[in-house]
This record gives C-alpha cells, structure tokens and sequence, in this order.
C-alpha cells in the first residue's frame, strides 16, 4: 500500500483493534460469495499488501499465507449461492462479512468496510469507497476471500471441467456462456437470480 494506512486515523484517536472486511465473488453467474475479516496489531504496516484486483495470483497467494501468519485475528466466511438467490447479491456479500467478523477473536473497537454499510454492528463502521486501495485490513481480508473463492472455483473444476471454472471463476466469459448454452446451468452452482440464468432457465421451460 502506497500511502499511509487508512486505519492510523483510528490509532491516532487511541483505538487498537481495527477490523477490515471485504469480499469476492459479487459478479460471477456461478459460485459462492466470500467475505474475510482481518485484524492486524496496531500500526503494522506492510507495502506489499494491496486491492487484491491489483496483484497478480501468484501474488495474492504469498501474501494469504503471510497475512494468516501476521494478523492478530482473521476469519473467512462463504455463504452459498441458495442464499444469494434468495437474499440477492448484495445482502449475501453483507451477510458473509458479518459472520466473518463475528467469527474473529478479537474486540474489535471499529470496522472498516469496502463501501458495505453494516448498520447492526454496535461498533463504529465506516464504508470507504476504494477501502481495498485505502485499508490495509481491508485489503488483507480482500486477498484473503479472493484466494479462497478462487479455490473453490478450482476444485467446482475437477468436479465438472466441461464448464472452465478454473479459467473464469464464474464469471460470464463467452466460455462460460458457450458452455451454458451446450450443458445448462448446474442446481445450487449458477445463480439463477442473474440474468443470463434466469435467461436459460426461461428458454429451458418454454420447451416443455
């Protein structure tokens, strides 16, 4: 991170237990989202982690272990796509980052968020717009639930190749949707509240 961490604001106001929450998997048609929470000790710092957008795989997959190694507490949570069909999308990301902090070991005194409001907290919460390009928290908990989400989309691979999980990780890629069209979509796999599913399922009904 190239700027001064987000969270020294707080230290500053003698707060010591910053928690950063962030998410992966909003915009795939198939899989899983996934929420991290990250608390590191005060004033930690390290330049290397950033937005997990902004690193390469190769990358984000040093800094998982190496932020597991150095934070004070972390947690990782997955809420399935069941639940983002019946939810939507963006009260399923919000319902994994709360499990992910309530899955955290310590007190935490604020939480910093990737723009997510998390008005049930009873800690102070602040939504950053760009949090993973200001936080160091944030950041952390953004590689960690990519690297996780991106693993699960790997071993959903093995399982059944004939859709390329393990190239697009759900998302809509011409792959990804050419595959759709010759297999269909797989129950409790692909989201059927997203469009381009609701799309094949409609066309699959109108057939019988």
């Amino acid at each position: 991170m190239k700027t001064k961490p987000y969270e020294t604001k707080y230290f500053a106001q003698g707060f010591q237990f910053v928690a950063g929450t962030d998410e992966a998997g909003r915009g795939p048609l198939a899989g899983p989202v996934v929420a991290a929470a990250v608390v590191f000790p005060p004033h930690f710092d390290d330049p290397d982690i950033n937005d997990s957008k902004a690193l390469s795989d190769a990358k984000r997959r040093q800094l998982f272990e190496h932020i597991k190694t150095h934070a004070l507490s972390y947690a990782i949570a997955i809420v399935d796509v069941n639940d983002i069909d019946h939810l939507n999308i963006y009260q399923a990301s919000r319902k994994a980052m709360k499990i992910a902090l309530s899955q955290l070991s310590v007190r935490y005194e604020v939480v910093l968020t990737d723009a997510m409001p998390l008005p049930q907290e009873k800690v102070i919460v602040e939504a950053l717009i760009k949090g993973d390009q200001k936080s160091l928290a944030i950041a952390a908990a953004s590689i960690l639930a990519k690297v996780t989400r991106d693993n699960l989309m790997i071993e959903l691979d093995k399982q059944f190749p004939q859709y390329g999980f393990a190239q697009h990780k759900g998302y809509g890629t011409k792959a990804h949707l050419d595959a759709l069209k010759t297999y269909g979509p797989l129950n409790g796999i692909h989201r059927k509240s997203y469009k381009p599913i609701a799309n094949i399922y409609h066309e699959q009904l109108k057939l019988f």
